[in-house]
């Protein structure tokens, strides 16, 4: 908790002063650590490399392979499934029907047909970090992207997190996982929105339900901050103090977060995916956070993670696909667009994939089951090599025939993005002994 003690003189909705002050305290993860701890713990790693960002974006479930970037034209119909490909703006290459706006923008992405090393579990951990749940379990488990990347540079501004995970909670629980820390420790969990965190930046009152009267706002955070000078309290406290009470007192983040200052045009350019179907117990089509992502590494954010949709179809795959496949062409499009737009793109890769793909023959619910073989990826930004398909899988879609890709080659490539070499790079886990990010490089076809 970040207390700032000073008069007890009262507000007019009975606050005084002094408990005003003792709302200030930002916690992360699970364990309530303060802010200021978090800024202790990252003093020592800050650095002034230039700011990149990644957006990783779980498609929690399995999402169909078969049905998304590789069509099966000529498999019998028990496994072709419904879908045509189309034409992409990419010569030879071509997906599923449902993306009409991602096929106008190949040239912008990589999408890989032939990814392997699915451990089965259902949940968002290999795409967060690369390992699975047993990976260094006795010692805390592995870091997630955003975790290393917070360890390793520290944030880009002080008052902006720079882990943030957006996912909405799930009635599963692990497909709402934001990443973990694991050995790291607290110090370097995501900032949730929706979690404590974000209550305790409530001030005397201003909600993010209340923001779109700004001038009250801003007029309300310098008055406290006069007051804090006045009496003196700031020459007090050190300096990862006021680096808390600077995210506490700055508009940025709080601002990131409040679409009442997008521009109208660029809301409806993302849609917001409603009505939310096939959700169950799983994560809503909510493609305003897309949005609010773009947003977050705008304004600082080095990882932002989240999870689209619930894509377990084991039934009415097809109408499924249907549902949240055009409500993800509309936001994935309009957030390459955005971030094209606006320069920064070749600084922000964007990640789209699941834990693993989905049974070759369709089930008798008109479904696909679970599928650990083979999975697909779409991967944008980010400075790669874009405009290619890399792998196939077989006729059957049954495996991978054509340049496997290990999950850790993906997560691997991320952390390339973000200026992070897995080949040299290692964090000393508990014990003291050093730990690499992952076992594999990047993907040659991207990175080369």
């Amino acid at each position: 908790m970040l207390t700032i003690k000073g008069p007890a003189s009262r507000y007019c909705d009975g606050r005084n002063r002094r408990s005003f002050l003792k709302i200030g305290a930002l916690s992360f993860g699970s364990g309530g650590l303060t802010l200021a701890d978090l800024y202790r713990a990252e003093a020592a790693n800050a650095t002034d490399r230039k700011h990149k960002s990644v957006i990783n974006i779980f498609l929690a479930g399995g999402p169909p392979h078969q049905d998304m970037w590789e069509i099966k034209t000529d498999a019998p119909s028990e496994i072709r499934g419904e879908f045509r490909p189309i034409n992409t703006n990419v010569p030879g290459i071509q997906i599923c029907e449902v993306f009409p706006k991602l096929a106008s923008m190949m040239d912008k992405a990589a999408v890989i047909r032939s990814v392997v090393g699915c451990r089965g579990g259902h949940d968002a951990i290999q795409c967060l970090t690369g390992w699975d749940n047993g990976s260094l379990r006795s010692l805390g488990g592995r870091p997630s992207i955003g975790s290393a990347a917070a360890k390793l540079y520290g944030p880009v501004d002080p008052a902006v997190p720079p882990f943030v995970g957006l996912a909405a909670p799930t009635r599963h629980v692990p497909w709402s996982d934001a990443g973990q820390a694991g050995f790291l420790g607290s110090a370097f969990s995501p900032f949730k929105p929706d979690g404590p965190g974000m209550k305790n930046m409530t001030l005397q009152g201003i909600t993010l339900d209340r923001l779109a009267n700004r001038r009250a706002l801003l007029a309300e955070l310098d008055g406290m901050r006069r007051d804090i000078d006045i009496h003196g309290t700031m020459e007090g406290m050190d300096a990862f103090g006021q680096r808390a009470l600077d995210v506490l007192t700055s508009s940025k983040l709080v601002d990131a977060l409040d679409l009442s200052q997008e521009d109208p045009r660029t809301i409806e350019m993302y849609g917001d995916g409603k009505p939310y179907k096939y959700q169950y117990d799983g994560a809503p089509t909510c493609n305003e956070q897309l949005l609010i992502a773009r947003r977050l590494v705008e304004a600082g954010v080095r990882v932002v993670s989240l999870s689209y949709g619930r894509w377990d179809s084991h039934g009415k795959n097809f109408d499924l696909v249907r549902d949240h496949g055009g409500k993800l062409d509309q936001c994935l499009s309009a957030l390459i667009t955005d971030l094209d737009q606006r320069g920064m793109l070749d600084d922000v890769v964007i990640a789209v994939w699941g834990e693993f793909g989905r049974t070759p023959k369709i089930n008798p619910q008109a479904g696909r089951d679970h599928w650990t073989k083979v999975s697909c990826a779409y991967l944008a930004g980010g400075g790669l090599n874009t405009g290619q398909a890399i792998g196939a899988t077989n006729r059957m879609g049954e495996e991978a025939t054509e340049r496997p890709v290990d999950m850790q080659e993906i997560v691997a490539t991320l952390y390339h993005s973000l200026g992070i070499d897995t080949q040299t790079t290692t964090i000393a886990d508990p014990t003291g002994r050093p730990q690499f990010l992952v076992d594999k490089d990047p993907i040659a076809e991207l990175v080369g």
